[in-house]
């Protein structure tokens, strides 16, 4: 078995920053194929109708059957493809647990899609929205090889999880890890960051040799390292939190630490939810 990362450019959902680095005003999606002698597992999808396409075509290009999609969480971002995915690959289950499925089906409701996936990106959206089915089990199987499903609570969102595939030391990690890349907090609370901080340093106890980022700087390796810095991101981001008070303040602040990862978004309206800034 082997994998393989794919990765698309898209817009921040953050866009009103302050000021930020022109260059680091995007984000990078990623999807990971999971690559056996005959079949294939896919590990997310993306947003736009041409993003999908482009995921699809890369798939193809394997030759393998894909047997699954996997989704590790309910963001847009991650499963809007699945749709396009399950017309290009008949056959092909898509599939989540309980709490990522029904994440999902909030996600594609026409309210939620209206109101914020289509504002973001008109006219790009696929028409039809097919949100992943629960997964019974707590695995995949890939020709023998476990595919095991981590349930890691809340990290960017509640209900999170990574896929863990014991036979490469490979974490395909969803938005619980984040490479070079400021992490979507908008979600979170002072309390989950704790949280998600202790999930990462626990899955650095199962001493994977790579680690996929949901969102990544394409150009960085998948170092395993990724799960110390970004533990480390989130508990700065409580320190600094502490220490300031506006979130122009903080958003300074965590800039001067951080001034050339990706995404300055993200970290824009992570402040403001952290000062409760509207």
């Amino acid at each position: 078995m082997e994998y393989a990362v794919h990765h698309v450019r898209r817009p921040s959902m953050t866009r009103d920053l302050p000021y930020g680095p022109q260059d680091l005003l995007w984000v990078a999606n990623t999807a990971t194929l999971l690559v056996a002698e005959s079949d294939a597992v896919l590990v997310d999808t993306y947003v736009t109708v041409e993003q999908n396409q482009q995921l699809i075509d890369w798939v193809r290009s394997f030759g393998r059957r894909l047997t699954h999609v996997y989704v590790t969480h309910g963001h847009g971002d991650h499963f809007f493809g699945l749709g396009q995915i399950a017309e290009a690959f008949p056959g092909v289950r898509a599939v989540a647990t309980e709490a990522t499925a029904a994440a999902a089906e909030v996600q594609a409701g026409p309210d939620m899609v209206s109101s914020f996936w289509e504002r973001l990106f008109p006219g790009q959206i696929p028409a039809q929205l097919t949100p992943p089915q629960p997964l019974a089990d707590d695995h995949l199987d890939l020709e023998g090889q476990r595919l095991e499903i981590v349930e890691t609570g809340f990290s960017d969102t509640a209900g999170s999880t990574v896929v863990w595939v014991p036979d490469l030391r490979l974490i395909v990690g969803g938005d619980v890890v984040y490479n070079d890349t400021h992490p979507y907090q908008s979600e979170s609370t002072a309390a989950t960051r704790q949280e998600w901080a202790a999930t990462l340093d626990r899955l650095r106890e199962r001493d994977p040799a790579a680690v996929v980022a949901g969102h990544k700087n394409p150009a960085q390796p998948d170092d395993p390292r990724i799960l110390a810095d970004t533990a480390a991101y989130l508990r700065e981001f409580a320190e600094l939190d502490a220490r300031t008070a506006t979130a122009e303040e903080l958003y300074a602040a965590m800039l001067e630490r951080h001034p050339r990862r990706l995404n300055p978004g993200s970290l824009w309206g992570a402040a403001k939810q952290a000062k409760q800034v509207p």
